[in-house]
């Protein structure tokens, strides 16, 4: 029989059951696989594959989740063997209730993560990459993944007592539990007449409000924490001499950006502390600049772990990026160059960043780009062609600056 009735589960309610159980494991283990592979150019493809796998999984656990719901809810619900144990069975029904909402939770978050940020492993045809309502940011991404961490915990506590209890009525009662999902035995009383409490639900909900408004608090926190510095290293100076005598301005705010191409598409990262010494001459347009950037503050979406790693920015050993050149204006407009060195990774090269700049003669405004070569710098030497991570690094300056009196 496909359909449930008051004393077994019908064939459609155990393959849901045992399809989902199957995929739950298979993405844990690949999880936790991809979690202790080193992160390089040898195991790049594995990892893609891993981790496309686990994503490609998880959104199939969401969609098999809400139909499972769906059609759970259409059907009759087998009653309780033992309904005079009515705390052990208000605790099975909010056990019950909390892993349903952990498989739509859980793999939601992932892929409502993914959708938010540009990076490593797509999720696999028929899936997209995106989801409606979901803007590529970085403050959805990192919200999307304080739940879904949280969240897993939650679903391997239920799943953990979902076992258990089931090893509890095999074992101690006897009964007929796990034979009613396994093999749609019949058990219990048809003629049983109890209510279903509302209190399971309810309890789930509770539940469910504090995990992930807990999650998403914490997670706006730690957010805040890592972009604080950002604001307070901007405003500090540094020890080292400029090259010019011109009038010395202040950085009030700004950003350093930059994209990389990233498996065939571009996916941006930023440094969230920096600070920039500046002196310019408006009449003249002249100047030097000396620009510090603390690497180890780098985001760059769901590859950040790479990118600071030995192959690439190796923030480990190179904790820094100096940036040091002298300003001249190109013509009467608001073109200029700033042209010098970029220090990083140990290796220092010629760099040339092209930049506007509008100015009243106290407040400054300039947007600036460079284009940079990773293989000058000897980062990512193991990716010899552009498949996995592209060779062209375009970087992006934006900031205001006051004159400084």
């Amino acid at each position: 029989m496909m359909t449930n009735t008051k004393t077994s589960y019908g064939g459609v309610a155990r393959s849901f059951h045992w399809a989902i159980a199957l995929l739950i494991v298979t993405a844990f283990a690949l999880g936790i696989i991809g979690d202790n592979i080193p992160r390089n150019a040898d195991t790049v493809d594995t990892l893609k594959t891993l981790y496309s796998a686990h994503k490609t999984i998880g959104v199939t656990v969401f969609l098999l989740a809400v139909l499972r719901i769906l059609w759970a809810l259409t059907q009759p619900h087998p009653v309780p063997l033992h309904p005079e144990r009515k705390l052990e069975t208000l605790v099975g029904e909010v056990v019950h209730w909390a892993l349903y909402g952990s498989l739509v939770i859980v793999p939601l978050s992932g892929w409502i993560m993914h959708a938010a940020e540009v990076g490593f492993a797509p999720i696999w045809w028929p899936f997209g990459q995106t989801l409606p309502f979901v803007p590529k940011s970085e403050v959805v991404a990192h919200a999307a993944a304080a739940v879904h961490g949280t969240v897993v915990f939650v679903l391997f506590g239920a799943i953990a007592l979902h076992i258990a209890g089931a090893l509890k009525h095999v074992i101690i009662d006897r009964d007929e539990t796990l034979a009613r999902m396994a093999k749609g035995y019949h058990g219990g009383d048809p003629n049983y007449a109890g209510h279903n409490s509302k209190l399971a639900p309810i309890a789930a909900l509770i539940l469910w409000a504090v995990v992930i408004g807990g999650a998403l608090t914490l997670g706006q926190e730690s957010h805040d924490d890592d972009h604080a510095g950002a604001e307070i290293s901007m405003t500090q100076t540094d020890d080292a001499a400029l090259a010019s005598d011109a009038p010395e301005w202040t950085v009030t705010d700004g950003s350093v950006t930059f994209s990389v191409t990233q498996s065939g598409a571009p996916i941006e990262g930023n440094f969230a502390a920096w600070n920039a010494q500046i002196a310019y001459d408006v009449e003249t347009g002249t100047g030097s600049t000396v620009v510090n950037i603390d690497t180890t503050t780098l985001t760059l979406g769901s590859v950040t772990s790479n990118a600071t790693g030995a192959d690439f920015f190796n923030t480990a050993a190179f904790t820094s990026a100096v940036f040091a050149a002298d300003i001249t204006r190109l013509e009467a407009g608001p073109a200029h160059e700033a042209t010098g060195t970029l220090t990083l990774v140990g290796q220092t090269v010629p760099v040339t960043l092209e930049f506007t700049l509008d100015t009243d003669g106290k407040t400054a405004n300039m947007q600036g780009t460079a284009a940079l070569d990773r293989r000058d710098f000897g980062m990512g030497k193991g990716y010899t062609d552009e498949s996995t991570v592209g060779f062209g690094v375009d970087v992006t300056v934006n900031l205001t600056a006051q004159l400084a009196e």
